[in-house]
């Protein structure tokens, strides 16, 4: 994910361009779009001067009270929701041609943000599917995931006869996703399949044409059936001496999953009132993307955290961030929390094996879990745990209702003054506590499914392994 600055473009300033923007920068201005709610890829340094970074005394002293946003209070969230939706709307009204070609996917995505004018994004995504692969790469990647996201049903009889022109895996991939959404008989699998090894010969060195042929050859709940002895994992060192954000979500992400944080000591933290610590987490992507694919959900597996930070992205806010590192994204010595100023070795380069080597030994052949090692070889990067800032109200209705959805970070519940946008509560805030109350502000993250009941992940679902875990610290 993108940890946007206040100099970086979004989505409004996109959408609402009047000048004709020259196609050569047509592909980098795409790549700004599904960042409007913080999460996205980028090639970009992760040092942002704006920036706020704490210590963990500075972390600990922190209160609701010392955070405020106008986007959160009702006149500013009414101005910004306003702006963004008659600029939306002007573009999904123009006629067909190259403006329209232009603005058209930042619209699909403000669209999607806001949750509005669905008639109108639907109706411009069909006229413009096919002639989809006519047009670079990043605007592919705008349409067919908003496809995806709302119009999979109506948008597969169009992207089916577009896939043998589809010629870079990570369009293919979501164009693939997109029709196993509509219809995920065998029929589909196989002609998916059939047009992958057509397009891609070495699509078994492609780690979202990996993921891709996984899940056309194993049905993800099967998958699931053999997820081995949670327990094990939560007893799991990883690597000694670090907290562990453990984020437990369901296979259908729109059921709203569970934070736990295992202290530095091996025993999961507890409120003073000794019991223990746990907040709702939302790990569901709003294109709801495999894990693989960029802005996709949140991937299963292991990250490294590497302290906190506070970005000027207004739709994150102002509310202190868990920064973590996909493997190769960081370097090994990131990953391992060898301090930087020890050289490096020759041992220090990636591989699966060195990944596998993070995870207890019952979960090295669990191939969910390979799935952060597959993201990071795909490029995915700047996954946060972090506020938010966006109105729940755009999603009344929908099951993960009052969580707003990210960009494929882990988003914590945030609620805000609607007088002047002061914050009153955040288990965001509360996350970052629980982690550096072990005196240290980095450590690990582990995202795991546990299984697909249709419901929230609550404290009981994951208590006994909890209470197994610390009676085995001594």
């Amino acid at each position: 994910m993108n940890r946007l600055t206040s100099d970086r473009p979004n989505v409004s300033a996109y959408v609402r361009s009047a000048p004709r923007v020259p196609s050569l920068a047509l592909c980098a201005l795409l790549a700004t779009l599904i960042t409007i709610s913080g999460c996205a890829t980028s090639s970009k340094p992760t040092t942002d001067a704006t920036e706020v970074r704490r210590s963990v005394p500075e972390l600990m002293a922190l209160r609701p009270s010392d955070f405020s946003t106008k986007l959160a209070s009702s006149a500013g969230e009414r101005n910004v929701f306003n702006q963004e939706t008659a600029a939306l709307r002007a573009v999904l009204e123009l006629p067909p041609g190259a403006e329209s070609d232009e603005k058209l996917p930042g619209a699909l995505a403000s669209a999607a943000l806001f949750n509005v004018e669905k008639p109108l994004a639907l109706a411009a995504l069909l006229r413009a599917l096919p002639a989809a692969t006519d047009k670079p790469p990043a605007y592919q990647r705008g349409l067919f995931s908003a496809a995806h996201t709302q119009f999979w049903n109506e948008a597969a009889p169009l992207i089916a006869p577009l896939l043998p022109n589809i010629k870079t895996p990570r369009e293919f991939a979501i164009a693939a996703y997109t029709l196993l959404r509509a219809n995920p008989s065998a029929d589909v699998k196989k002609r998916i399949d059939e047009q992958m090894q057509m397009s891609f010969a070495d699509w078994r060195n492609e780690p979202r044409l990996i993921a891709l042929d996984r899940r056309l050859r194993v049905d993800p709940l099967a998958d699931l059936a053999q997820r081995p002895d949670l327990q094990s994992l939560l007893s799991a060192p990883i690597r000694p001496g670090y907290p562990v954000v453990f984020s437990f979500q369901r296979h259908d992400r729109e059921y709203m999953g569970l934070a736990m944080v295992r202290g530095a000591d091996g025993r999961f933290v507890r409120n003073p009132d000794g019991t223990f610590f746990n907040i709702p987490q939302l790990a569901m992507a709003r294109t709801k993307l495999p894990g693989t694919i960029t802005n996709g959900n949140t991937p299963q597996g292991i990250f490294t955290i590497i302290g906190t930070g506070t970005a000027a992205n207004q739709w994150i806010g102002p509310t202190p961030f868990l920064e973590s590192q996909l493997p190769i994204e960081a370097t090994v010595e990131a990953f391992e929390q060898i301090p930087a100023a020890v050289p490096p070795t020759a041992a220090s380069t990636w591989s699966e094996d060195r990944y596998l080597s993070f995870l207890p030994t019952a979960w090295r052949d669990y191939f969910p879990m390979r799935e952060t090692w597959l993201a990071g070889r795909a490029g995915r990067d700047e996954i946060l745990a972090h506020g938010n800032t966006i109105n729940p109200a755009y999603y009344t209705g929908e099951r993960y209702y009052p969580a707003a959805p990210s960009a494929g970070c882990l988003v914590a519940m945030e609620y805000w003054s609607k007088d002047d946008g002061t914050l009153i509560h955040s288990d965001q805030l509360a996350l970052v506590k629980a982690f550096a109350s072990s005196g240290k502000d980095r450590g690990y993250l582990v995202v795991v499914e546990l299984d697909d009941l249709p419901r929230a992940v609550g404290l009981a679902d994951v208590v006994q392994a909890v209470i197994a875990t610390d009676s085995g610290v001594r």
